[in-house]
């Protein structure tokens, strides 16, 4: 029971980042491949507040989402001059410094050892220690995150993003200010994605750089192409089927001596054998 209760939560944490990264790619048409940065950054605020300073988790995640607002606002004035491929690079060396970050700087982040003793979040008294509560936190998070998200998509801030992803420039002789949509967009999805590291760290209680280097950001952008672009029901179902397919290759019965390697492979299979058959995902209404 415990085991599907931690894959439960990893569901949910992957959902809210499957989720906010599809306003950007899927709603907005822009390929950012930096996701892990704002997730990483968002668990390194609440650790190191938690761990240093003693505050509680439900401030400590707020002032992790405006750390990662504030650095995906500056960032995102660069990013905003590039357009296609050039974004998608710009995005991957972003993630690269943050991650260098993480790695080096050692009086804040302590590098590659890690922050160790992260505590579960409390709530007047009582604290999220067991699985199963903390299950029931990160649904919460998850659904207020769905619902928030799908508030945006749904108004006319949204119907404007769609816009821009069909074709920015003629949107942008009716008057719209495409730079604003963008980066306001891009500055709520770090938020979000923020929250999702903040439960990470909790969840775990130890955070290394490893987690969030270009490899997640790249794990993250294959989610939500297997769950669908612009639905956030595709975001969830990524998350689910990028989650589940490795735990169910687990029992396959592999040899031993090679099984690590054997799921890696037949896992990159059978994502490359369904991109080919199923090119917008699952429930998606474009294609990458």
């Amino acid at each position: 029971m415990e085991y599907l209760i931690h894959i439960a939560i990893l569901i949910s944490i992957y959902s809210i980042l499957g989720i906010s990264l599809d306003l950007v790619l899927g709603f907005t048409g822009l390929l950012s491949v930096t996701h892990a940065a704002f997730y990483g950054l968002g668990a390194y605020a609440t650790a190191i507040l938690l761990t240093g300073y003693g505050v509680n988790f439900f401030v400590a995640i707020v002032l992790g989402m405006v750390v990662s607002g504030i650095i995906a606002l500056v960032f995102g004035l660069v990013l905003n001059r590039f357009r296609d491929d050039f974004y998608a690079l710009a995005s991957i060396g972003f993630n690269t410094i943050v991650f260098s970050i993480f790695l080096n700087w050692q009086e804040l982040t302590r590098g590659p050892l890690g922050i160790p003793g992260i505590k579960r979040p409390e709530l007047f008294g009582y604290a999220f220690t067991s699985n199963i509560s903390f299950l029931i936190l990160s649904l919460v998070c998850a659904a207020l995150v769905y619902f928030v998200s799908r508030y945006v998509t749904t108004s006319s801030f949204g119907r404007v993003l769609l816009a821009i992803r069909e074709d920015e420039e003629a949107i942008s002789v009716f008057g719209y200010n495409t730079v604003f949509y963008k980066l306001a967009i891009f500055v709520m999805s770090a938020m979000m994605a923020s929250i999702a590291g903040s439960l990470f760290a909790t969840y775990i209680t130890y955070i290394d750089p490893s987690s969030f280097s270009i490899h997640e950001s790249i794990f993250i952008l294959a989610m939500i192409i297997v769950g669908g672009l612009a639905n956030h029901r595709g975001a969830i179902l990524g998350a689910v089927f990028v989650i589940l397919l490795p735990e169910i290759l687990r029992f396959v019965g592999f040899p031993t001596d090679i099984a690590a390697q054997m799921r890696q492979l037949t896992y990159g299979v059978l994502l490359i054998v369904f991109m080919l058959y199923r090119p917008k995902g699952l429930v998606g209404k474009y294609e990458l």
